[in-house]
């Protein structure tokens, strides 16, 4: 990272958030003497959660023109809070996405149609003009309407490409005799954690490869974060988007397990928001700097889960984990994670699970990821309990973000 850039960045964000300037000072840094003395990324200070809900969130509404305004959905605090973009943070924002389509697709993609269907935010009021000028038809579904609705649309419009979440796609595949017949090439994932193995297993049921579905990470608070990349079988971060990978120790949690750390990330592209050594409490594997094609890049293997303070055994419980060990014997599984009374039950919906399955699914969570039976010997968990459900509404899930840990 060339020294001018940051210092550059960081004069811009104390001009826009007076707020920073002091948290710098508390860190032993001074704007007017960066040029001659530039800190090192990890001199700065961390944005945590605490620092945004005392500065950033608690000023009063910025009324610059050409605004945009998301607010978050408030599920762990109840409380909906306002994130800005300006007129250049949309642009570069909707100039990442596209990049890193077109990256995945290729330049001669042929892709003619493509269909929105998503939650609310950043990514969905984006999505039709991102798919426009790359030349494609697009329409939008919106996601409060019943899944048969859904699957009505996408049975008339025909769409080549769905942009879609993980949740959704589930609830789609379900309500469909064969997924098959919408005739997908091209599957798009934003918003939740999807598991490799997950990942798979979906496009078999929509009759499409492994490398024809694109996992992409990002935030309303960053915008674009990170996309998977086929060839590297890995996470890429997005351009101007710098990753730390942090102990949890480090922000007064429990140590994660081997190669787990929490992501803080850097973000050039944003200005409205204090993207400095942001503090995301998504936890990643194996985050690594890399050099391919010339280029240098940051990249991890996968995100297992998030760290809150709302969970008592959050830390250590990997929703990644959990699901590639559940799709290994189920293809068509949709599953939900929940914590009740120190026990973990996995709810699932799935036409071939049976005793046997359920048996061999509750041995490979508690004997094959090491940080559970831990915690099953240790008795903070009393044990796995697999729960066949035969309805989708028979899972714990909000209508949007239904992949977590309940």
């Amino acid at each position: 990272m060339n020294n001018w850039k940051l210092t550059d960045q960081l004069r811009l964000i104390a001009r826009l958030h007076p707020w920073y300037e002091p948290l710098l000072r508390q860190s032993g840094i001074t704007l007017s003497e960066i040029d001659c003395s530039p800190p090192a990324l990890a001199e700065l200070p961390l944005v945590t959660a605490a620092v945004l809900d005392r500065y950033y969130y608690a000023q009063p509404e910025r009324m610059e023109p050409g605004l945009s305004i998301y607010r978050t959905s408030g599920t762990s605090s109840g409380i909906r809070k306002s994130i800005y973009y300006s007129h250049e943070d949309d642009l570069r924002y909707i100039e990442a996405k596209k990049a890193s389509f077109l990256d995945w697709l290729g330049p001669r993609h042929a892709i003619a149609k493509a269909m929105a269907d998503l939650g609310t935010g950043h990514a969905a009021s984006t999505a039709i003009a991102i798919f426009q000028d790359l030349g494609m038809e697009a329409e939008a579904i919106p996601f409060t309407a019943p899944v048969e609705e859904h699957v009505a649309k996408l049975e008339r419009y025909r769409p080549q490409l769905l942009y879609t979440m993980p949740s959704i796609l589930e609830a789609i595949a379900d309500a469909l005799s064969s997924p098959l017949s919408l005739g997908l090439r091209k599957i798009i994932l934003v918003g939740e954690l999807a598991s490799a193995e997950w990942q798979a297993n979906m496009a078999g049921r929509f009759g499409i490869g492994a490398s024809d579905v694109l996992d992409t990470y990002g935030s309303i608070e960053i915008g674009a974060i990170a996309a998977f990349s086929h060839e590297l079988g890995r996470y890429v971060l997005s351009d101007d988007v710098y990753g730390e990978s942090l102990p949890a120790e480090a922000l007064g949690y429990e140590p994660l397990g081997p190669d787990e750390g929490v992501l803080v990330l850097t973000s050039f592209s944003r200005a409205l928001f204090p993207a400095m050594r942001y503090v995301t409490y998504d936890i990643v594997r194996d985050f690594r700097i890399v050099v391919h094609q010339g280029r240098t890049l940051h990249t991890f293997a996968c995100m297992t889960k998030r760290i809150g303070p709302e969970l008592k055994h959050g830390e250590k419980i990997s929703l990644y984990d959990i699901e590639e060990a559940v799709h290994r014997h189920l293809a068509d599984a949709s599953l939900r994670v929940q914590v009740e009374s120190n026990k973990l039950k996995l709810f699932i919906k799935s036409s071939r699970l049976d005793d046997s399955v359920a048996s061999a699914i509750q041995h490979d969570v508690e004997h094959k990821i090491g940080d559970i039976g831990m915690m099953i010997r240790n008795r903070l968990l009393q044990g796995i309990e697999v729960i066949h459900v035969s309805e989708r509404d028979q899972l714990p899930a909000g209508p949007v973000k239904a992949k977590k840990l309940y």
